[in-house]
C-alpha cells in the first residue's frame, strides 16, 4: 500500500515535496490546509503537512513530525491582513478558510497587540474576491470587506489593491516582533496511534531526506515552478529561499508551545502542549537537519 502523503498546492511546499511524486510508493494528495488535518484524522492519510492549530484542536489525538516545516523567522509575505481602517478599528475580518492556524494567528494578534477581538467571517477568497471593474466603471466600497486576512499565493500573485486597503500587516512579522520567536504555520503530523509503527518511521525518513535533497536546488525549483504558478522569479526566490524556514529546531519547538499556550489563554483551542513524535527518531531527524 502506497505512503498516502497530504500537501497544500502552494509554492512553499515544493521544498518539501518536490519529487515525491515519481517514487512508486508514494501517493500525493493535495488539499487546502484546512482540510488535511480532518483527513488526517479519519484515516484518508498516513501524515499530512497540516496547520499546527488542527493538532490542539483534533478530537483524534495527533503527532507532529520534525521532518520539516512551513515557517517563518520575521515576515511572511504570503499570510496577510488587508485592512481599510487602522487595525485597532478594525470591527470585523473576513478570515480565509483555507488556513486555521493563520485565523487563530490573527485572533491572538489582534486581542494581544491592538486589544480587539474583532467578528470572523467565513471567506472564501478564491470564490467571494471582489475586484477593480474596468476603466470608467465605479464599484462601490460596500463590494469590498472592511478587512480581510489572505493566505497563500493569492497574496503574492493576485493581492486586493492597495488602494482600498492602506492598512496592511505580515502576521509572521508581527508575532515576530511581538515574542521574539519565529512562527510555525504547518508541520508533517500522523495519527498519534500509528506514530510508533514502522510505516510511520519509514515515512518520516523518506521526508526528511526530501527536504534535505530539495533545500540544495531551491534555485532549480524556483526556475521550474515559479512562472508556473503566477510568480514572479525573483520575488518567489526571495519568499522560498530567504523568508521562509523548513527545519524545525529548539525555536520553533519553542514558538509552537507559545502558539498554543496563547490560543488555549483565549478560547481558540483546549490547553495542552504539541506532542512530537517519539524521541529517538526526532534525534535522527535533527542530526540529519543539521546536514542539509
Amino acid at each position: 500500500m502506497p505512503f498516502r502523503i497530504g500537501y497544500v498546492k502552494y509554492l512553499n511546499t515544493l521544498p518539501l515535496v518536490e519529487g515525491l511524486e515519481a517514487l512508486a510508493d508514494v501517493e500525493l494528495v493535495a488539499a487546502v490546509p484546512a482540510k488535511l488535518g480532518p483527513m488526517l484524522a479519519s484515516g484518508e492519510l498516513d501524515v499530512a503537512l497540516a496547520s499546527v492549530i488542527d493538532a490542539a484542536r483534533a478530537t483524534q489525538p495527533l503527532t507532529l513530525i520534525p521532518s520539516g516545516m512551513i515557517g517563518c523567522d520575521g515576515p511572511t509575505l504570503t499570510v496577510r491582513l488587508f485592512s481599510a481602517v487602522p487595525f485597532d478599528q478594525i470591527t470585523q475580518v473576513h478570515a480565509d478558510t483555507e488556513s486555521h492556524t493563520s485565523v487563530a494567528l490573527l485572533s491572538i494578534l489582534m486581542a494581544r497587540r491592538y486589544n480587539t477581538r474583532p467578528r470572523l467571517v467565513d471567506f472564501d477568497a478564491r470564490a467571494q474576491m471582489p475586484h477593480e471593474p474596468a476603466a470608467n466603471q465605479a464599484i462601490s466600497a460596500l463590494d469590498w470587506p472592511q478587512a480581510m486576512l489572505l493566505i497563500g499565493d493569492k497574496v503574492a500573485t493576485d493581492p486586493p489593491p492597495d488602494s482600498r486597503y492602506p492598512h496592511q500587516l505580515d502576521l509572521g512579522a508581527a508575532w515576530h516582533d511581538w515574542t521574539g520567536l519565529p512562527f510555525v504555520y504547518a508541520t508533517w503530523m500522523c495519527r498519534a496511534a500509528d506514530s510508533s509503527s514502522d510505516r510511520i518511521a519509514a515515512i518520516a525518513d523518506l521526508l526528511d531526506r526530501q527536504r534535505c535533497r530539495n533545500l540544495m536546488r531551491l534555485d532549480w525549483i524556483i526556475d521550474r515552478f515559479a512562472a508556473q504558478r503566477g510568480w514572479q522569479t525573483e520575488l518567489a526566490r526571495t519568499y522560498v529561499g530567504s523568508l521562509l524556514r523548513y527545519d524545525v529546531g529548539p525555536r520553533e519547538r519553542e514558538a509552537l508551545e507559545r502558539f498554543f499556550a496563547e490560543s488555549a489563554e483565549l478560547g481558540l483551542a483546549p490547553r495542552q502542549s504539541p506532542q512530537w513524535l517519539n524521541a529517538v527518531h526526532a534525534a535522527h531527524i535533527s542530526q540529519a537537519a543539521a546536514r542539509c
